[in-house]
């Protein structure tokens, strides 16, 4: 367990550099992007993507040299285990929004202690606006605290959920995701797994469902999501490790459960 008054350094720490890092995208908005893909012809990278990813390297080399560093783009070390201090960050998440949309995108940091997850941070660039949860003392959207979530069901939920699982794919069982989509109250797809997860712990969304995450796209979440009382797992209701690429449902409690036994058969 992460000592307090390191949690609390760490915390004010990456609050600073986030918004620093954010500085330094919206101060390039409106130069030429450098475009590459990675696994697919969807899967984009830009250099700016690397450049905040080489910017919190610095900074947390230069300040924490002990600490470890998982991040999207791979410029820090391989992490193989949990143990000691994590930094697990996603430079800018939804960098399809990024490039094509330039707004609905996030810097996600997320902090592990011996493999508990401390602390979380999502920043909403374009919109100037920070969540930020320490492990135990509640999450806030900026100053303003955030509420425990209220009990839900299913038909008064919004499911964030992107199409494509709705489509014939080699993942999930999409028929189950059709029903759920029917009975829901509504559905959402934001381009951005750390935004999707902060909008569910603000709780202007009840769930988000996606079936290949890597951990530096829930990590910032995580700790936002568990501090409103809501529920992170795989798709079989099993721990994440925050090392591997995994199923997510997140979820108001109230929820979780019945989503994984009614509506998600993985194939």
């Amino acid at each position: 367990m992460m000592e307090q008054s390191m949690k609390h350094t760490l915390h004010k720490q990456a609050r600073q550099w986030v918004l620093e890092a954010g500085r330094l995208i919206k101060g390039k908005m409106d130069e030429p992007l450098e475009i590459m893909t990675k696994s697919s012809p969807k899967d984009l990278v830009t250099k700016m993507d690397k450049a905040v990813e080489s910017f919190f390297l610095e900074k947390i080399r230069e300040n924490y040299p002990s600490h470890k560093v998982l991040g999207e783009e791979g410029i820090g070390e391989a992490v193989s285990e949990t143990k000691g201090t994590v930094w697990i960050i996603d430079p800018i998440d939804g960098t399809m929004n990024f490039v094509h949309q330039k707004t609905n995108f996030a810097i996600s940091v997320g902090i592990i202690h011996d493999g508990i997850a401390e602390i979380g941070i999502v920043y909403n660039v374009m919109e100037d606006t920070l969540y930020h949860a320490k492990r135990g003392e509640g999450a806030y959207k900026d100053d303003v605290k955030l509420p425990m979530l209220p009990e839900k069901t299913i038909d008064q939920s919004i499911i964030e959920l992107n199409h494509f699982w709705l489509c014939p794919n080699r993942r999930v069982n999409e028929e189950k995701l059709q029903q759920l989509i029917y009975r829901a109250m509504g559905s959402r797809a934001y381009g951005s797994a750390a935004l999707e997860l902060a909008f569910l712990a603000e709780g202007i969304t009840d769930a988000y469902l996606t079936f290949s995450l890597q951990p530096w796209d829930y990590a910032g979440g995580f700790v936002l999501l568990q501090e409103v009382g809501g529920k992170l797992t795989d798709a079989a209701g099993e721990p994440v490790d925050f090392l591997n690429r995994t199923t997510i449902v997140a979820a108001n409690s109230s929820i979780h459960r019945e989503l994984i036994e009614d509506y998600i058969e993985l194939k």
